[in-house]
């Protein structure tokens, strides 16, 4: 018996459903040149619809996923009774008003609708401010009605604070969650529950690695790999510290889903959707050439009791945390993506600021952050001489804005960005810093301001001083400064 397809309320006007349909695979599918039916993927795809999978996620980059949503919307009463949810992921450097609007115009066009029920931002670098100019821009276009709620990718914790912090309405963040990356369960958790925002679980089931075809398996070669997505998850099994230990959790599954009378699948998905969190999960979908719908809805038909989760923890306990927070797999190593790097995503990281030889000084290099106390005190956010690098003293200001509001830990995250956007722009890096100076307004946010710069600086270790001071200007909670050498 087929099981009704529970929804969730992300936003006035979008209620989605708790199983998302994942079009991903599009691009794996089209990789070779090929591009699906339009007509063929819609007809798909309706098969899902209805089931009462009626949500689908997308991007600009899934191959032609977006035009095969557009064609199943316009063969359904006027798409009312699906949600289409897709992405933008811009190439790292700056990004323009004029990029932002040709963004939304670009997936309304695919989509054929002139509004979008939700758009995901995803970006490449925190330390380019690039970033916080295309979510104010494209708060400003829901604000017009062109988008009905905004959403982040693979973002994690500090920079989730940073956007809500700043106003920015994020509804959802979309990052990898399963019983194999359990990084969701930490501070992003937390974060979720104390302000609203919701979680999507993707990979819940590892590219399929978490289901009755590899237990009991030998490690797969090269050869046995068909997809990107096991090409992704297996360098995640790597890090969780290899197949031996995951033999040993796909073992516990098998044992939870055999007494609980479902698939691997099931269990695997439900752990994550049952975090308090996670507003729904995304199965991806290999349309018209495979559908698992019919076991998919077996994921509302029971919950984890007290066994299951006894038997689950005691193969997860064996197995090593994946390191960061949520999203760092696609920006600092290890990079856990289908290639081990960024090789085929971006082409490369064009500095963040620009940078000034001025006389009669040849031998120092300048960085201007383009703030108005530059200009008005005559002087330079940065400065590189010879193997140094000296930051001035930085507040979470960016152009006229205050990024990160009032939290005292958002506006110290900001200002550790612009410190690393200065270094990386002077050919420095954060783990070149030698020394941190922190300055508080409120001797009350001192803790705060201190696990902030702990978590950004826990592996660097710099020498730090924190006083308390009278800071210029309203609404600065905190200023830093800092010092780097760089190696020969």
């Amino acid at each position: 018996m087929s099981q009704i397809v529970p929804t969730v309320r992300l936003a006035p006007g979008l209620t989605v459903s708790r199983v998302l349909t994942g079009l991903w695979q599009v691009a794996d599918l089209e990789r070779d040149g090929a591009t699906l039916d339009p007509d063929v993927g819609a007809a798909a795809m309706s098969a899902y619809a209805d089931a009462g999978f009626t949500t689908f996620d997308m991007a600009d980059h899934y191959g032609s996923a977006e035009i095969i949503a557009g064609r199943l919307r316009a063969t359904r009463d006027e798409g009312r009774d699906v949600q289409l949810l897709t992405k933008w992921v811009p190439e790292p450097g700056p990004i323009s008003e004029a990029d932002v609007r040709a963004a939304v115009d670009r997936a309304c066009g695919r989509l054929d609708v002139e509004r979008l029920d939700m758009l995901q931002f995803h970006t490449w670098s925190y330390a380019d401010p690039s970033w916080l100019d295309a979510l104010f821009w494209l708060d400003e276009i829901r604000q017009e009605g062109r988008i009905g709620a905004l959403g982040l990718t693979n973002v994690d914790t500090a920079h989730l604070r940073v956007a809500l912090s700043s106003g920015i309405p994020i509804v959802t963040n979309q990052v990898a969650c399963s019983l194999l990356d359990r990084r969701f369960e930490g501070p992003m958790q937390a974060l979720c529950m104390a302000t609203g925002a919701r979680l999507l679980g993707y990979g819940t089931v590892a590219g399929g690695l978490l289901t009755e075809r590899w237990l009991d398996r030998p490690e797969p070669g090269p050869a046995e790999i068909a997809t990107w997505s096991q090409m992704k998850y297996l360098r995640f099994v790597s890090a969780a510290g290899g197949w031996e230990p995951f033999q040993a959790l796909l073992q516990a599954v098998a044992k939870v889903a055999e007494r609980l009378g479902v698939s691997m699948a099931n269990v695997a998905s439900r752990y994550v959707l049952e975090s308090p969190a996670v507003a729904g999960v995304i199965v991806g979908a290999r349309i018209g050439r495979s559908a698992h719908i019919a076991d998919t809805q077996q994921l509302f038909s029971f919950e984890l009791d007290a066994a299951a989760r006894a038997t689950l923890d005691a193969a997860l306990a064996q197995l090593e945390p994946i390191p960061g927070d949520c999203g760092d797999e696609y920006r600092r190593p290890p990079y856990l993506t289908a290639s081990g790097d960024l090789s085929h995503h971006v082409a490369g990281f064009p500095p963040p600021y620009a940078t000034t030889v001025p006389g009669p000084h040849g031998d120092r290099t300048q960085v201007r952050s383009g703030t108005a106390w530059e200009t008005l005190a005559g002087y330079c956010r940065a400065l590189r001489h010879g193997d140094r690098v000296l930051v001035a003293g930085t507040t979470a200001t960016y152009g006229e804005r205050l990024i990160g509001g009032n939290d005292p830990a958002a506006q110290t995250h900001a200002v550790i960005d612009k410190i690393e956007g200065s270094l990386r722009s002077l050919g420095a890096r954060l783990e070149d810093v030698v020394r941190t100076r922190v300055y508080v307004s409120d001797l009350a946010h001192w803790e705060a301001c201190a696990r902030a710069h702990g978590e950004r600086f826990r592996d660097i270790r710099p020498v730090n001083t924190m006083v308390e001071a009278r800071l210029i200007g309203a609404g600065y909670l905190v200023e830093i400064e800092a010092e780097a050498i760089v190696p020969s």
